[in-house]
């Protein structure tokens, strides 16, 4: 699974439990886009979380 290169979000796992307490395992995946980005003058393909992408950490090309 990918992770975001600028703040390494990645997957948490956790248990859900239903209303009558039943337990399953759960996944939270986080909202990983594949975005061309400049650094250091060049463009480089890069994973970035859209939190990432929104609070303006990341400079699309």
């Amino acid at each position: 699974m990918a992770k975001c290169e600028v703040c390494d979000k990645s997957v948490h796992f956790g248990i859900a439990v239903s209303h009558s307490h039943r337990r399953s395992n759960k996944v939270w995946k986080p909202n990983i886009k594949s975005v061309r980005v400049k650094q250091n003058g060049q463009t480089k393909k890069m994973y970035v979380c859209t939190s990432c992408l929104r609070s303006g950490k990341v400079e699309r090309a």
